[in-house]
């Protein structure tokens, strides 16, 4: 079955922090978006204190990630389970492969991940951005038309203006819910956006920028409103 669009992250609780209501969008639509993650999320530091190991609190964020997917409306959730903050380390062409055997899989015409950098430097993040890419560029899947890339402020530096910009204030109970689906990282969410009971204001926008449509990296314009489609 064809899976029109697909979310490629690094860890489980990216997804939310970055797309929660685009994706929760698609899914009322119908549009059965899919999610690909490059690690179980183990190397979570506050999440030990739930769990006595790393294998122990992979399978809680599994879990967690499960339940956001719940909540989101993600049509298929997949785990690439490479070794969370090792993604840098890792054999490049294998993390590649892992992607493109996900976007083969569910025909994935629409992509959404970190922009190069990361969006904030994470070596993970910076990682599977890149094997994202070269997989859209490998020529191994014909099925995607577009890739976007979350707007972070290197990408707005440089000129490229969000193609997707949705105001998560009408949303905010979903992604609110998805958050608290991740209780092992409440440190990070919190400090990222404060009180889940009171709407961040400066936490508003989910937006990402196309960085490739048919062939042309950084295309000059996006014809489409791909969640009004």
């Amino acid at each position: 079955m064809k899976h029109r669009y697909g979310f490629i992250y690094a860890h489980p609780d990216d997804e939310t922090f970055l797309s929660a209501c685009i994706i929760h969008q698609l899914a009322e639509q119908g549009k059965n978006p899919v999610l690909l993650l490059a690690t179980r999320g183990e190397a979570g530091r506050q999440g030990l204190e739930r769990a006595t190991n790393r294998s122990e609190l992979a399978k809680l964020r599994e879990k967690e990630m499960d339940e956001a997917a719940k909540v989101l409306g993600l049509s298929h959730v997949e785990h690439l389970g490479h070794p969370d903050g090792q993604l840098a380390e890792i054999d490049f062409n294998a993390l590649v492969e892992g992607v493109i055997a996900f976007i083969q899989r569910y025909e994935v015409e629409v992509l959404f991940t970190f922009p190069e950098d990361g969006g904030n430097g994470h070596p993970d993040h910076i990682a599977i951005s890149k094997a994202t890419t070269a997989a859209v560029w490998s020529g191994k899947c014909p099925s995607v038309r577009k890739l976007y890339y979350a707007a972070a402020a290197s990408l707005r530096a440089k000129g490229h203006k969000p193609s997707i910009e949705v105001d998560t204030e009408a949303g905010w109970p979903i992604k609110a819910a998805a958050l608290r689906a991740h209780a092992t990282q409440y440190v990070a969410i919190a400090k990222y956006f404060g009180d889940l009971n009171i709407f961040p204001e400066n936490r508003r926008w989910e937006a990402f920028v196309l960085g490739w449509q048919d062939g042309t990296m950084w295309p000059e314009q996006d014809l489409t409103k791909e969640l009004e489609e």
